[in-house]
This record gives structure tokens, C-alpha cells and sequence, in this order.
């Protein structure tokens, strides 16, 4: 028997607003040709007529933790609104789904996900294969003389660029960081490489030359860094090893000392690249108040492997990375739970916010973004990108230009105030869910980037 699925729920599974509103319109029994659930709910299935002669088959496994998408339609949205109309037709009336045999095309995609289910158990049971303690440290030596040599390319290149005047940053071409940028990959220091790459963003606009100083002294101080971790205390040593590019096992952070707990989903954010997509899921430890970020990464169609939505918790253990200011988590055990509530969870003010975001720099100067609460007022105005927040005590927040759900948050708050959680990166707050204090309503904000 499957977990059961709230319509609201299935909806905050939806890629962006276009996607729910789609989902909805084909959540209707005459939208379908045909539709059918196995007989232990594990698994539905369903045809829905496109503009193509043949009908789109759409399936979903729901024998795991978290529901899992197939479609025939050419969407790069994952689910698809016909994987949302499917599930919000299940979640409103399960009764209209008659129990039946699966046909081929479902038995054989959810073969296939056995198999690979059974593959996967199978080699984590073997363990890694041993390793030759000799030849790791050859390559971890080579890779460190490598990134050493691009580290000092790097800091040469920084003193020449600012030595020639910032003024003359707004006429270089794209090349002329993405050069930098693909000598550091060669370096195998990845992570400075895109830091390098994103420089060419901060070169135009209002307060451009302020915004581009302050990420060259970011690069910069991971260079110098860098160049003397040795004396650094082991957190810091973390921080500026995960600057640079070099990235740690998640089975080596599951094996570290767990913190248990009930965590709550706060919020999740999606960015899509081409084919791949990578996601932020929120959580907030009850009573400690303790966040912690799962970062996942998913290829193509291929679903997230951590089983939790906007309107779950986790019951059990996280283990963090490393950090002076740890933050990123892996779950280490437990199980999702279905019983939410953020009633008792207030706002903070966007005093509250700028010192914790200044606590966390203090910490670890790389930090690109914190979570946070907000209690504030949305403030609209003619042109969208001048939208602000202000907080009960007067202040203004800026809110981020990738945000594209206004009216839907106005239409939530009403003009009145209104607890918001998202994500302050020392520029603008990206909001990702809004509650009000003592209410069970909860509108989660759809978040999607594409990044070009």
C-alpha cells in the first residue's frame, strides 16, 4: 500500500506554476483515454491524448519513499503535467482508479527500475572495491602539484587584471574569463573555474565595479589559501579544499558522527542546466532551530534520490560535510513523515538576517547563500524587477530577479505581513515558502532556474 498523497502535496512537486496550472486542467477522468493502478497501489498508469496520433503514456512508481516519473511527451519538465494530472486525479479520487494488471510498457519500465534497485543494493553490499593505498596517494599528489600550478596561474592572472584598472573589466570579451576558466579545469580545480567563468555576469549593471571587487577578493583569498592550507585548522581546510573544486564521498560523510532529529522540509529550489538539474532542499531542525542543506543532482528524466517535497520532514540522522560553517548535510537514516506543521516557526527581521549572513561569511568567507526567515511585507510596483520586502521594522530587502511568482504572493498575503523562508545571498532574498504564524495554510513558492 502506497503512502497517501494530498493534492496539495503532489502540486508542490511541480517544476514551476505553468507546470501545477497545467497539471490541474489534465487532473479530469474525461482528459484521459485511459488510466488504472496496480493492485497494491505501487504503481499507476495512464494514456492521455496529445496532439501526436498516439496517446502519451505516463506512469508512476510510488513503491519508494518519493513518487517517480515516466512520460512519452517530449517535455524536459520533471514530473510533466501529465505525471502531475495523473497523481492529482489519484490523490483527489484514488476510488476512480480501477485495479488492473499492468500493461507491458509498465511492467517493463518498472522492471527495469528493479533491476537497477537490486544492482545498486547489491554493490553498496560488496562495498568499494580495495584500493591501492600507494597508487591513490600517486594520483592525490599528482592532482595537488596540478592545482597548485593553476593556483598560482590564477593569483598571476588576478594581479594583472587589477594592476591593468577594473574600468577596462565591462569591454573583455566572454573569452577572456572563460580562458581562465578552462585553464583552471585543466588544473583539475573546477570550482574556481566557474568562479572565474561568473565574473563575466558582474561587469555590467548598477554597482557593477562593487559587485566585481568583491568576488576577485572571494578568488583571491581562496588562491592565498590555498597556497598555505597547511596552516589552517582542519574546518577551514574543508572550506577552501570544497572552494577550490576538490569534493568529498557522501558514503565517507554517512560513515561521520549523525545528528538525529525531526527535520522539516523548509523549502526546495531547482536549477536546470541543459540535461542536468540540481536541486536545494531546505531543512530545519525542530527545536534547535538548526538548518541544514541537502544538495542533489539528477540527469535527464532521472528522479532525485532524496524522498522529500515542500510538505514533508525527515525523522532520523543527518551527517554534515566538514565546514567551519557546516551547512550541507547527507542523510545518514531514518524515514520521510507526512504530518507537517511550520505554525510554531516565526519570522526573523532583516536585522536578524544580515547578521546571521554576516556570521556565516565570518565563518566561511565562500558562503554564496544562507536560509532564512523573514517576516515582511511585500511591496509591489509597476515593474516587477523593483518589487521589494520590508520588514516590520522599516527596512527594505530586494527581492531576487530570478523570483517569478509576484502575483501569486500577493495574492497570499493580501498586503498584510506574512512569514516567508528563502535564501539571502548578501543581494536580494529568494522566497520559497510563505506561512502565516498559528496557520496550517502554506503556499510553497515554485522555483525553477535555467541557467543559459
Amino acid at each position: 500500500m502506497s503512502l497517501s498523497w494530498t493534492p496539495d502535496q503532489v502540486l508542490s512537486l511541480a517544476p514551476d506554476s505553468s507546470s501545477a496550472k497545467s497539471g490541474r486542467e489534465l487532473s479530469s477522468p474525461g482528459k484521459w483515454v485511459g488510466f488504472a493502478r496496480s493492485a497494491d497501489e505501487s504503481a499507476l498508469w495512464g494514456e492521455c491524448q496529445g496532439s501526436g496520433r498516439l496517446p502519451y503514456q505516463t506512469q508512476i512508481d510510488l513503491s519508494g519513499g518519493t513518487p517517480t516519473f515516466k512520460c512519452t511527451c517530449p517535455s524536459r519538465k520533471f514530473p510533466c503535467k501529465h505525471g502531475l494530472g495523473l497523481f492529482l486525479m489519484y490523490a483527489a479520487r484514488p476510488e476512480a482508479f480501477a485495479a488492473a494488471e499492468p500493461p507491458v510498457w509498465v511492467v517493463e519500465w518498472l522492471e527495469g527500475r528493479r533491476k537497477r534497485a537490486e544492482a545498486k543494493a547489491e554493490k553498496a553490499a560488496k562495498g568499494p572495491a580495495p584500493k591501492d593505498p600507494h597508487a591513490q596517494a600517486k594520483r592525490e599528489a599528482a592532482r595537488e602539484k596540478k592545482v597548485a600550478a593553476g593556483v598560482a596561474e590564477l593569483s598571476l592572472w588576478l594581479r594583472d587584471l587589477v594592476r591593468g584598472g577594473l574600468a577596462q573589466a565591462p569591454g573583455k570579451p566572454y573569452k577572456f574569463w572563460d580562458d581562465m576558466g578552462a585553464r583552471l579545469v585543466d588544473a583539475q580545480a573546477p570550482g574556481l573555474a566557474r568562479m572565474v567563468r561568473e565574473l563575466a555576469e558582474h561587469t555590467s549593471g548598477e554597482g557593477w565595479q562593487e559587485r566585481l571587487l568583491e568576488r576577485l577578493g572571494r578568488i583571491h583569498l581562496a588562491a592565498q589559501a590555498y597556497a598555505r592550507l597547511s596552516s589552517l585548522p582542519e574546518p577551514h581546510q574543508a572550506d577552501v579544499r570544497a572552494v577550490v573544486g576538490f569534493t568529498q564521498p557522501q558514503e565517507e560523510v554517512q560513515a561521520l558522527e549523525g545528528v538525529a532529529g525531526t527535520w522539516l522540509v523548509m523549502g526546495q529550489a531547482v536549477v536546470q542546466e541543459e540535461k542536468l538539474r540540481a536541486r536545494r532542499t531546505w531543512l530545519l531542525q525542530e527545536g534547535t532551530y538548526r538548518y541544514a542543506l541537502l544538495l542533489e543532482f539528477a540527469f535527464g528524466k532521472n528522479a532525485f534520490s532524496v524522498p522529500l517535497h515542500p510538505d514533508s520532514s525527515w525523522e532520523g540522522e543527518l551527517a554534515f560535510f566538514p565546514s567551519a560553517y557546516p551547512m550541507r548535510a547527507v542523510l545518514k537514516s531514518g524515514q520521510p513523515r507526512y504530518d507537517y506543521s511550520l505554525a510554531t516557526i516565526g519570522g526573523d527581521t532583516a536585522a536578524g538576517l544580515l547578521d546571521a549572513y554576516s556570521a556565516a561569511l565570518a565563518a566561511n568567507p565562500w558562503t554564496e547563500r544562507i536560509p532564512a526567515t523573514l517576516t515582511a511585507t511585500l511591496e509591489p510596483f509597476g515593474d516587477v524587477s523593483r518589487w521589494t520586502l520590508r520588514s516590520p521594522e522599516g527596512a527594505q530587502l530586494r527581492l531576487h530577479p530570478r523570483f517569478n511568482y509576484h502575483h501569486g504572493l500577493l495574492g497570499y498575503t493580501g498586503g498584510q505581513p506574512v512569514h516567508l523562508f528563502g535564501e539571502w545571498d548578501g543581494e536580494a532574498f529568494l522566497p520559497l515558502r510563505a506561512y502565516a504564524e498559528g496557520e496550517q495554510g502554506l503556499l510553497n513558492l515554485p522555483h525553477q532556474e535555467a541557467v543559459e
